[in-house]
């Protein structure tokens, strides 16, 4: 058996990014000998699973992997750089070393000075007990004072030197230590060879395939928005990053949403009793009921805090990256293109005076990109440049899309709600009216001549139980509102001038029998 001990480059071809992994794969031409041959292929990334390494061989002729490992080998850097080291990092090294040998020095001049002062103090006692006790040598005095001064001055100048370079050498290693890990890459410690064993029946080329998965790499995805009037751009991109501790340069990239790494398992059976009880008196003669929030959501994953998962809808989704792609392995974002498209949409400015006294505009269409747009962050952009950042649900192919583009500073909603209950005489059901008045009014520019629609949503409850009933009073209502939907929501298309302004009153009651409690 020949064994080839040089390694042989093997550089990464094509990727296929998951959510939390990235699926690597290389692949190469070879030329063999026949019979049984070791090869040795790398420097790869340390990081590779042992168990995920797949090798296929393609040939004209038989050719057969035997045994395919990866082989580790860890070299620990040393304390000094070394000389084919970058001049960055051995200046960084130097001030390293002028670092602490001058709070080395700083250190003995902080001791001298606090020796000086204690033999200062020491000068002055005998001084004042000599003089105690008649003893006047005036000259001895003044010439060992002098001395200590004189070390005192010395040794603080020397000191005060010292902090001042100390200090100016802190900013020099801060800039130097952010300049090396920006723009000069570690050296990997832990590197990996792929050891492959094969026979082959003939000499001549034989294709190789190796393919294995590596942690450390990740992707989301994001859009960018541009807003020209009544046309809009929706640039579809993805965020990579990955720390494989091998650059990616010129690869094939798809991204994945499969999760194949999560095990899963059936739901366990369990027992699921239900029992009857018998109601009170008390609980017979009266109904207890609640208000309550509930969101009008459609179905999807629940909402994670930090950096959210990618939302599929439930189905595995590949894209695919139109051109080659270089990611270096840095850790930081990089940003690749996947599509583009151009619709015409129609825009509304909405505002619900509940949540929020802004109008926001808000722009509508249908997802012509050809592909399912994940959810992830937008950056919006609009005639005066980029306005904010918003968010994207997950949108099929096809599906009307919505994005919200801002508030828009030139108009105010105020809003004021009263409430007056009453109980009727005879059959002593609690009704409770409930007025909301909606103040809209519109600040326009010197010119503006357009007349804007504000579509205004406002809510009411919905009863869950006949004992209580909801009704809107369309007559005192003012203008009636143009629809309300099953959820109780009611919408007012508010036409407003430029410098407008406008009143909207909603009416409605809530009616409770006498056995209703809690309302």
């Amino acid at each position: 058996m020949s064994t080839a001990l040089k390694p042989i480059p093997l550089p990464v071809t094509a990727v296929t990014c998951l959510e939390d992994r990235a699926h690597i794969e290389r692949a190469t031409v070879l030329e063999l000998t026949a019979g049984v041959q070791r090869l040795r292929f790398g420097p790869v990334s340390g990081l590779a699973v042992d168990r995920t390494l797949h090798a296929e061989l393609t040939a004209d002729h038989p050719a057969t992997v035997l045994d395919v490992r990866i082989v580790r080998s860890w070299t620990p850097r040393g304390p000094r750089p070394s000389t084919d080291d970058a001049p960055l990092r051995q200046r960084v090294h130097a001030l390293e070393e002028e670092r602490f040998a001058l709070e080395q020095r700083r250190d003995r001049l902080r001791a001298r000075l606090d020796l000086l002062g204690r033999l200062a103090a020491d000068l002055l006692r005998e001084i004042g007990e000599g003089a105690g006790i008649g003893e006047t040598d005036r000259s001895r005095w003044a010439r060992e004072l002098d001395r200590v001064d004189g070390e005192r001055d010395s040794y603080g100048e020397q000191l005060h030197t010292v902090e001042a370079r100390l200090a100016v050498l802190a900013v020099e290693l801060r800039e130097a230590e952010r300049t090396l890990a920006f723009c000069v890459e570690e050296p990997a410690e832990l590197v990996g060879h792929i050891e492959l064993t094969v026979r082959s029946e003939a000499a001549g080329p034989v294709g190789l395939r190796l393919t294995h998965l590596t942690p450390c790499a990740l992707w989301r995805p994001a859009y960018r928005a541009v807003l020209d009037g009544d046309s809009l751009t929706l640039e579809t991109d993805v965020m990579v990053w990955q720390r494989t501790g091998e650059n990616w340069s010129d690869v094939r990239l798809t991204l994945s949403t499969a999760r194949s790494a999560t095990a899963t398992e059936p739901p366990r059976l369990r027992e699921d009793r239900l029992t009857l009880k018998e109601r009170s008196a008390a609980e017979r003669r009266t109904v207890d009921v609640e208000t309550r929030e509930q969101d009008i959501a459609e179905l999807g994953p629940a909402a994670v805090l930090g950096l959210p998962g990618v939302d599929d809808g439930g189905e595995a989704r590949v894209l695919h990256a139109s051109a080659p792609v270089s990611v270096p392995s840095d850790g930081r974002a990089h940003r690749v293109p996947l599509s583009v498209f151009s619709t015409t949409v129609s825009s509304e400015y909405a505002c619900s005076p509940e949540l929020s006294p802004l109008v926001t505009q808000v722009v509508r269409c249908d997802n012509a990109s050809g592909h399912a747009l994940l959810a992830g962050p937008v950056d919006l952009v609009r005639d005066s440049g980029f306005s904010g950042r918003g968010t994207l649900d997950f949108t099929a192919p096809g599906a009307p899309l919505e994005l919200a583009f801002g508030s828009c500073d030139d108009y105010r909603v105020v809003r004021q709600a009263e409430e007056s209950r009453d109980t009727t005489g005879i059959t002593q059901r609690t009704v409770v009216t409930r007025t909301v008045h909606l103040h809209l009014s519109r600040f326009s520019a010197p010119g503006e001549q357009d007349r804007r629609m504000v579509v205004l949503r406002e809510r009411i409850p919905v009863s869950e139980i006949s004992a209580v009933e909801v009704r809107l009073r369309r007559e005192a209502c003012s203008p009636p509102p143009d629809v309300v939907d099953a959820e109780g929501i009611l919408r007012w298309d508010v036409p407003l001038p430029p410098g407008g302004r406008r009143t909207v009153t909603l009416v409605y009651e809530l009616s409770a029998s006498a056995k209703v409690a809690g309302l």
